[in-house]
């Protein structure tokens, strides 16, 4: 299976995190407002590998830092690339939402944030759906939809509509396949969580359905295909993890309720919650039809959709939870949580790893050398040096759904 590779340092808490299309790049926001892009070692296997591995504990000697800067003056909440992976997008609690080149991290193009009831309005997710739509979600619930055709360039300052598909904040955003029928190839329609609601979203109607209320806070989404058409199934589900530990699936097309539940953590009173998700490539788990659950208890779960169970538990951390996961384009799994980002690979063989103690000794070093480094200004002149020392935002529960929920109590039952 997966072992940890490389523990990447941080001089704050991570709250986001963005994954480079093609190349072993991976960009961190933190709650101190600074952006830090890493250029990992090419993935063994890969056309780039040139006999070069990450063989310590930290690793940080073999990982080189892009650029850094502190991007925003309150902490940054989101990050994104372009499709190309060629811009960097950022959003921040200061209101402002910047683009930049990803290999410099110099800024091309700005926006404010609209505001709400004459207040900054934080960020929560944003998304490139298309070389032409950008997509922002905030606190109050707002859905902005940006053009961005102008070379990655925000053509407008204002949003070209905004939707408001739920009444919380939105906590993700996934986007649904095109279609058969689609000319163009990318997706125009795209689900958010919010509150404890799922609602499906179109780019030329606006909002089409939103569910009814769930019994826990929705957290996270991910798309999966593949699975046997049945009926009126087409095979596609989008999952959902909710701040109960459970997964729940729910049928493209069935947008009502959902149709199914994976218990992953069966903690008496309640389980852990699932922070957040992504799909598991094929080559780690038979036909790809598997999720990476990130917990609030610093797990990383590894879920088996075609077998219904789960296959493999790894720790990120035993205190932190887990912020953010993705897959980089060589297949090793990034994960983010409180001051570090950690890389997983499948094993190779590798000698036994250094004992606990010299590897925290390496990793505290790290951590010195990061809090050194000086060069922290931001290429479009944010001179202001204070640190942002509000609280993390914390996903609170979800208030329990009126008791005539119709799948309160339902027990998964399987896909096939």
């Amino acid at each position: 299976m997966l072992e940890n590779v490389c523990t990447l340092p941080l001089t704050a808490d991570i709250f986001a995190q963005a994954i480079h299309p093609s190349e072993p790049l991976i960009a961190a926001g933190l709650s101190s407002g600074h952006v830090q892009c890493f250029r990992l070692p090419p993935a063994p296997g890969t056309e780039e590998d040139n006999d070069v591995s990450i063989t310590s504990e930290s690793g940080c000697g073999l990982i080189q830092t892009a650029w850094r800067t502190r991007r925003h003056k309150g902490s940054c909440r989101s990050l994104g690339f372009s499709l190309d992976g060629t811009t960097l997008y950022s959003a921040g609690t200061d209101g402002i939402v910047k683009a930049a080149d990803a290999k410099t991290g110099q800024v091309i193009s700005k926006i404010a944030i609209p505001e709400h009831h004459n207040a900054t309005d934080a960020p929560s997710v944003l998304h490139v759906l298309s070389p032409q739509t950008f997509l922002l979600a905030t606190d109050s619930s707002a859905l902005h939809l940006y053009d961005i055709r102008a070379g990655h360039h925000f053509k407008a300052r204002k949003p070209q509509a905004t939707h408001y598909p739920h009444e919380d904040y939105i906590s993700s955003l996934t986007p649904l396949p095109p279609s058969d029928a689609s000319t163009s190839g990318f997706s125009k329609q795209w689900v958010t969580t919010g509150g404890t609601t799922l609602a499906v979203t179109d780019l030329r109607r606006g909002v089409l359905v939103r569910s009814e209320p769930q019994e826990e806070e929705l957290l996270c989404s991910a798309f999966v295909g593949g699975f046997p058409k049945k009926g009126t199934n087409v095979g596609q589900k989008v999952l959902v993890g909710e701040a109960g530990g459970v997964i729940t699936l729910w049928e493209r097309g069935v947008w009502d309720d959902q149709d199914s539940r994976i218990v992953i953590d069966r903690t008496p009173g309640g389980g852990e919650s699932i922070d957040c998700m992504v799909r598991v490539p094929g080559e780690i788990v038979s036909g790809g039809k598997g999720v990476v659950a990130g917990m609030g208890n610093g797990a990383l779960v590894f879920v088996d959709l075609k077998h219904n169970k789960v296959f493999d538990v790894l720790r990120h951390d035993e205190v932190e939870g887990v912020a953010c996961v993705g897959f980089d384009a060589g297949g090793r799994l990034i994960s983010g949580g409180g001051q570090t980002i950690k890389v997983w690979q499948e094993s190779v063989g590798q000698a036994e790893a250094t004992d606990d103690e010299e590897a925290q000794r390496e990793l505290d070093e790290s951590r010195k050398r990061l809090a050194e480094d000086d060069s922290d200004s931001d290429s479009d002149e944010d001179s202001d040096s204070s640190v942002d020392k509000a609280p993390r935002k914390r996903r609170k529960r979800g208030k329990k759904a009126a008791a005539g929920s119709k799948n309160s109590g339902m027990s998964f039952t399987g896909l096939d």
